[in-house]
């Protein structure tokens, strides 16, 4: 692939739609070229045979179907699926297979590195480089269908790998437009969850663009706790984010939006901050996903008990939220839940970082 070739894997239907177009072809092409791909597994442009020998020279020489291969692949005792693809600069990003008797959940990852930097996340350690283009996020589809067997069906699609996927908000929409489409990937939007640190304005726009489903991030029931842990929380602080969810889910009809909180021991983890938590989402459509630490090299934080994760959940539960305990998958190879890290060269430093932050928030 060279600079000057458009990689067709990141156009959504419309914008394909708009690309044969130009070249006066008719629309009929947009079905026929995701047909080669998402179900025949074909990205050479000469092994379509229902083009014609102009247009297949024309893609063949202008376009590509190129995605990026996977250096190494890492299989846990439990089952869970680690890809790790490789980016230009001796990057790395992180891709995982969850496993389920009913289900297949990949969570992919939305940019290289984060710069939320909440501290309990390896992946904020990483520091942040750029963004992911929508044909790299689908490239990780490609990589793990590629390499599961046929009886693990991906079913499920997660954005909480590595980065903020609202942060990267225009390719998020365009790879949700795909993995959509009945000719691209066809999975429901019910199946697909972006998960969010909290940017409300990009939040809003989901609710009016995609009826995605919805994680956050919250981690913490007030704004003192969570500016220290969640730092997008010091620009829009919880009130501001839950008046957000509620008419998220109100305006896609959902019953519930997920609230991921991780059990940091003597943190985050106490009785009163169960209350408080319970306060905040009591007669709400909410359900809470208590989420056992995972360590990483270099940081400060300790896992909950588990009688202690018990106590906070049956707290929550007495006052009406569903709540679940989120079983670790993965921690063996490094691939559970805020282990994900890759390998990131940093640009988000000193002047850049400030930057970008300001961008961001």
């Amino acid at each position: 692939m060279t600079d000057l070739q458009h990689n067709l894997l990141g156009l959504p239907p419309k914008e394909l739609q708009e690309f044969f177009e130009g070249l006066e072809e008719k629309t009929y092409r947009v079905k026929q070229l995701m047909q080669w791909v998402y179900s025949k597994h074909v990205y050479d442009f000469n092994s379509m045979t229902n083009f014609n020998i102009d247009l297949r020279e024309y893609l063949d020489s202008h376009c590509t179907l190129a995605f990026d291969l996977s250096l190494r692949t890492d299989v846990s005792r439990d089952g869970t699926t680690k890809w790790l693809i490789g980016k230009q600069g001796n990057q790395i990003i992180e891709t995982v297979f969850i496993p389920e008797d009913n289900r297949g959940t990949l969570c992919i990852s939305s940019q290289i590195g984060c710069l939320i930097d909440c501290p309990f996340c390896a992946t904020g350690h990483q520091g942040f480089n750029r963004n992911l283009k929508a044909h790299e996020i689908i490239g990780q589809l490609l990589v793990a269908r590629k390499s599961l067997s046929e009886e693990k069906r991906i079913t499920n699609i997660v954005f909480m790998g590595m980065g903020e996927p609202l942060a990267n908000y225009s390719e998020i929409i365009k790879t949700i437009k795909i993995l959509n489409d009945p000719n691209g990937f066809n999975i429901s939007r019910r199946r697909i969850t972006v998960s969010t640190s909290g940017l409300v304005p990009q939040l809003r726009k989901l609710g009016d663009e995609v009826g995605v489903a919805l994680a956050i991030s919250l981690h913490a029931p007030n704004d003192k706790l969570r500016d220290e842990l969640v730092p997008i929380n010091r620009k829009h602080p919880i009130a501001d984010l839950l008046e957000a969810c509620w008419l998220y889910a109100k305006k896609q009809n959902l019953r519930t939006i997920t609230f991921e909180y991780t059990m940091l021991k003597g943190v985050n983890d106490g009785k009163e901050q169960a209350k408080e938590l319970a306060k905040l989402l009591k007669n709400k459509p909410a359900k809470v996903n208590l989420i056992p630490f995972n360590t990483f090299p270099g940081v400060k934080f300790e896992a909950t008990d588990r009688e202690n994760i018990d106590e906070f959940r049956n707290i929550l539960l007495e006052s009406g939220i569903m709540t679940i305990t989120r079983k670790t998958r993965g921690a063996d190879i490094q691939a559970a839940c805020g282990q994900l890290s890759g390998s990131v060269r940093n640009l988000a430093k000193k002047t850049l970082r400030q930057k970008l932050k300001k961008q961001l928030h």
